[in-house]
């Protein structure tokens, strides 16, 4: 409805950004952090995003396990949160894990647009190098590096826990 969509756009984004900023500087004080405003535009733009493609990973996972193991759990007196907890999502996790995975490595792959909004990450800092000594090659493989390591961290530690759920579940 085009009446929801216009309070949403007022209520949200035009009185709530500036709220949402003097929150930001109390945690910021609070924990005497210095977060930036281009920190804070790149920590909800990646959450929203990776949160979208997460939960479908998620409900995708679920609806995979047949509908009898609902109808069977119930018919065992079990509630909707114990069913999901004891039943459905071990058998879940088999076809949720390999899904995370990706999307994990895509949210550390994702994380060099932060260059677009002007908070300085890994893909600046080989950029800066690279203008002040002019080794574009060994600045760009340390880049690589850097992102290999990284992707092989994320794909490890989900291969592991991966072979955790295949063994007990």
């Amino acid at each position: 409805p085009p009446l929801l969509h216009l309070l949403f756009w007022y209520f949200v984004v035009f009185l709530g950004v500036p709220a949402a900023r003097s929150g930001v500087d109390a945690v910021a004080d609070l924990l005497r952090l210095p977060i930036s405003v281009e920190f804070v535009a790149l920590l909800i733009g990646l959450t929203v995003y990776t949160g979208a493609y997460i939960s479908e990973v998620v409900r995708g996972g679920i609806n995979s396990v047949p509908r009898g193991q609902w109808e069977a759990a119930r018919s065992l007196g079990f509630g909707e949160g114990r069913t999901l907890r004891l039943i459905i999502l071990p058998q879940a996790l088999r076809a949720i894990l390999p899904g995370l995975n990706s999307q994990y490595i895509n949210l550390a792959k994702n994380s060099t647009l932060a260059i677009a909004v002007g908070y300085s990450d890994i893909f600046s800092i080989v950029n800066t190098t690279f203008n002040q000594t002019g080794r574009s090659i060994e600045a760009f493989a340390v880049l690589v590096m850097v992102f290999l390591v990284v992707d092989l961290l994320i794909s490890g530690v989900m291969n592991i826990l991966n072979r955790l759920v295949l063994r007990h579940g």
